[in-house]
């Protein structure tokens, strides 16, 4: 299988001060949906525009589709997609000939219109110009050009903001398609919802350094978040001692539903036979912990908001733009 991005010990420095990105190793494997998630000026960004070969790295080494990216950018270029954040159109071309400039670019031979419909521009809009698009017309647009000669490897960066629920949803369906054909999804949000639901493997990078890299169930059972079942029974019995099962963290019951809070995953269905040896179980809710309490854990970011809150200060995030600068859109279009 090959690797689409593979860096070992990457870093970057800006000046002797800031150290943007700190000896990321990161293999992002063909056929997979990745998530690179941090908080704002963790270095994310910085990370992609090294990967685009934008940025050069101060130390180690990046690697796209098995190519170097100091030394075979422009060529990489020509087999990758990209939607960066951001993105802004040239006001006076159609979406049109946005796509059919990247084709050119890429000596591809995709068919604009078939493209503009895959992402769902109505073909009278994209025969308008850019300039009256509205941010969710726009990202059709960008997308439709990051699909251009089918790519190996695509990097999405924020590519849900501004999406209705029906742009959300077809999003989903063209990397379901893609990924089936083999390319590898490289899938930057801070909608951490959408992130669980379409990634394989998730990476966390906090301060410039990754934190987490893994499975989001592998993550929970890491760091034994556990999650909550709740038991709807037909009677609750005498003598129910669910939190004697092991694993059970706590257990209450109300009229009759038992929540049990589990320390583990083979907790959720120890308990529930327990309860189905002794009553019929009628409904079953389970509640994994979300992706959101994962990155808070990681990151610390609830604990700092906390404590931001209570000293009534900022959320010092203006401190760490120069750390973590917007992703270059420019070669989007031949990306």
């Amino acid at each position: 299988m090959m690797t689409a991005i593979q860096t070992d010990a990457l870093t970057k420095r800006f000046g002797e001060d800031v150290l943007a990105v700190d000896g990321l190793d990161l293999e992002v494997r063909e056929g997979e949906v990745f998530g690179f998630l941090g908080p704002n000026g963790a270095g994310k960004s910085t990370t992609i525009n090294m990967i685009l070969g934008f940025l050069q790295p101060t130390s180690g080494s990046v690697s796209v589709l098995g190519m170097d990216v100091t030394r075979e950018s422009l060529a990489i270029r020509q087999r990758i997609g990209l939607l960066p954040e951001g993105y802004e159109p040239y006001e006076n071309l159609t979406g049109r000939e946005h796509v059919e400039s990247a084709i050119h670019a890429k000596g591809a031979d995709d068919d604009a219109d078939e493209l503009l419909e895959r992402v769902g521009l109505d073909p009278d809009d994209a025969r308008r110009a850019a300039s009256e698009y509205s941010t969710g017309m726009a990202k059709r647009m960008s997308l439709a050009v990051a699909l251009v000669g089918e790519p190996e490897l695509i990097i999405l960066d924020e590519p849900s903001t501004g999406l209705d629920p029906d742009g959300v949803a077809l999003l989903r369906r063209i990397i379901q398609e893609e990924t089936e054909r083999g390319a590898a999804i490289f899938f930057c949000s801070h909608i951490l919802e959408e992130v669980e639901k379409v990634c394989d493997r998730v990476g966390i990078l906090n301060q410039g350094a990754l934190v987490a890299l893994d499975t989001i169930d592998n993550l929970r059972s890491e760091l034994q978040t556990g999650a909550t079942v709740s038991a709807q029974l037909d009677a609750v019995p005498d003598g129910l001692d669910v939190a004697s099962v092991d694993g059970v963290r706590a257990a209450s019951v109300t009229d009759r539903t038992v929540d049990i809070e589990v320390s583990a995953a083979a907790a959720k269905m120890d308990a529930l036979r327990y309860l189905d040896d002794r009553a019929t179980v009628e409904d079953v809710r389970i509640d994994d912990a979300s992706l959101e309490a994962l990155f808070d854990e990681y990151t610390g970011t609830r604990d700092a908001t906390a404590a931001n809150d209570a000293t009534g200060g900022d959320d010092g995030a203006g401190g760490d733009a120069t750390v973590d600068p917007p992703a270059a859109a420019d070669g989007g279009e031949s990306a």
